[in-house]
C-alpha cells in the first residue's frame, strides 16, 4: 500500500486520524496480490483462505517467468576487436566467437572464455624482474668449446589460437620459459663462447626463436614468439678476472696484427714500386746495351768497307777522331820532344783560368761582355789546336 492510499490516515477505531491497523493492511494487500494472480477465478464458496494461497501461487509464477528472463539475459556477453570468445557447452568447444556482442546459453549449460590475443606476455629466462637477481639453475649454459657462460634474457609472445591455448596448457608462461631454456641450450652448446658473447648475438637469438617457435607448436600450444632479447651474456662472476685478462690478451693480439698488417700495407707497395723501378732500369739499359753494339756493329762495317778501300786514310782519320775525343775533355798537355830532354808544358787551366779573369776585369761597353767569352774560347781552341797539332807531328814523325 502506497502513501497516497485513501486508507492511510483512516482508522475507523481511531477518529484521530492514526496509523492503520496493519492486520487490515496485510489483508488487503493479498487481495490485490490475488486480484492481479487471477486468484478471483476460484468459487465463491470456497474457504476463506482459498483466496490467499491462489495470489501466493500466482506470485510464484511471476516471480519465475522473471528469473527465467534474468536466466536467459545472463547468456548475452560482448566480445572486444582485440579478444575472442570460446564457447563451452558442459566444458566442451563449441565455437570460437568473433568481436561484436554474442549470446550463449546460460550458466550451466553453456560458459565462454574471453582470450585477449593482442596482449603480449612476457617470460623472463635466467633471472626474475632484474638482471641482478639471477637464477643460475636457468641461466649457466655450456657452450661448444667446453666453456660456461651466463645468459640472461626474456621472451614475448601473444597467442594465436585461443582453443589451442585453454585446452593444450596447464601452464603457459611456465611452458614457454622451458620451451626457451631448452631452444637456448641446444644453440649455445652448437657455437663457441666467443660467438655467442661477441659477433653472434643476433644469429643466437634468431635461432633460438625458431626452435622455440618448432617446439611450441608442436605441442600445439596456441602461443606464437614475438621476440626474444638477450638481457646479458658473460662469464660466470667466479671467472670475470681471467676471463677479461683473456679478452685483453686478445686485443693486443689482435691490435699487433693490425699493426703488422699495416706496416706490410706501407712497405710491401713500395718494395714492389722500386723492384718494379729496377726492372724497368734493367731493362731500359739492357736496350740501350743491345742498340749501342748493334750501332758500333754497323758502324764497324761501315768503316770496314772505307778502310778496304783506302786503308791509310782511313786510319789516319781513325786516329785523329780518337785524338780528339782523348784530347777533348783534358785541360794539361804535356809534349815530349823527340830529340831533346825539355818537356813542354802547357797549362791550358791557367791559360783559360787567366783569359777569364781578364775578359771580367776589363772595363768594356756593353757588348764587351758578349764579345770577351768568344775572345777567349778562341784563344783556347787555338792553344789546345796547337798542342794536338804538336802531338800529332810527334806521332807521324814516330810511326815509320
Amino acid at each position: 500500500m502506497g502513501m497516497n492510499d485513501p486508507q492511510w490516515g483512516n482508522n475507523k477505531g481511531n477518529g484521530n486520524g492514526g496509523p492503520p491497523d496493519l492486520e487490515e493492511l496485510l489483508r488487503k494487500l493479498n487481495e490485490k496480490v490475488a486480484a492481479i494472480m487471477g486468484g478471483g477465478k476460484g468459487g465463491s464458496g470456497s474457504s476463506g483462505g482459498g483466496a490467499p494461497m491462489q495470489g501466493f501461487g500466482g506470485g510464484l509464477g511471476l516471480i519465475a517467468v522473471i528469473a527465467v528472463l534474468i536466466w536467459l539475459g545472463s547468456g548475452f556477453y560482448i566480445v572486444d576487436a582485440s579478444q575472442r570468445g570460446v564457447v563451452l557447452r558442459f566444458g566442451k568447444k563449441i565455437e570460437v566467437t568473433e568481436s561484436g556482442p554474442r549470446w550463449h546459453l546460460p550458466f550451466p549449460v553453456e560458459s565462454v572464455e574471453i582470450v585477449n590475443l593482442s596482449q603480449v606476455r612476457t617470460v623472463e629466462v635466467g633471472y626474475r624482474d632484474n638482471v641482478k637477481n639471477k637464477m643460475l639453475k636457468e641461466s649457466l649454459m655450456l657452450t661448444d668449446d667446453e666453456n660456461i657462460i651466463d645468459i640472461q634474457f626474456a621472451v614475448q609472445y601473444f597467442l594465436n589460437d585461443p582453443a589451442d591455448y585453454l585446452f593444450n596448457n596447464r601452464m603457459p608462461d611456465e611452458n614457454v620459459r622451458q620451451a626457451a631454456e631448452t631452444a637456448i641450450r641446444e644453440v649455445v652448446g652448437k657455437n663457441k663462447m666467443d660467438f655467442v658473447l661477441y659477433e653472434g648475438r643476433e644469429q643466437v637469438a634468431a635461432a633460438a626463436t625458431k626452435l622455440m617457435q618448432e617446439i611450441l607448436d608442436r605441442y600445439k600450444s596456441g602461443i606464437l614468439i614475438s621476440k626474444l632479447t638477450m638481457q646479458n651474456a658473460q662469464p660466470p662472476e667466479q671467472v670475470q678476472a681471467a676471463f677479461d685478462d683473456a679478452v685483453k690478451a686478445g686485443q693486443d693480439r689482435e691490435r699487433q696484427k693490425n699493426e703488422g698488417q699495416a706496416y706490410a700495407n706501407d712497405v710491401i707497395p713500395r718494395a714492389s714500386g722500386t723492384a718494379a723501378r729496377l726492372i724497368q732500369e734493367s731493362e731500359g739499359y739492357k736496350q740501350s746495351v743491345i742498340a749501342n753494339a748493334e750501332g758500333d756493329a754497323s758502324r764497324f762495317k761501315q768503316i770496314l768497307v772505307e778502310y778496304e778501300k783506302a786503308p791509310g786514310v782511313t786510319r789516319e782519320r781513325m786516329y785523329l777522331d780518337m785524338m780528339q775525343q782523348v784530347m777533348g775533355n783534358i785541360s794539361k798537355v804535356m809534349v815530349d820532344q823527340k830529340n831533346g830532354n825539355s818537356l813542354l808544358y802547357l797549362p791550358l787551366d791557367k791559360l783559360m783560368e787567366t783569359s777569364r779573369a781578364t775578359g771580367a776585369t776589363a772595363e768594356t761597353p756593353a757588348t764587351a761582355p758578349a764579345a770577351a767569352p768568344v775572345t777567349s774560347q778562341s784563344s783556347d781552341n787555338t792553344a789546345a789546336q796547337r798542342a794536338r797539332d804538336s802531338l800529332l807531328g810527334r806521332n807521324r814523325e814516330a810511326r815509320p
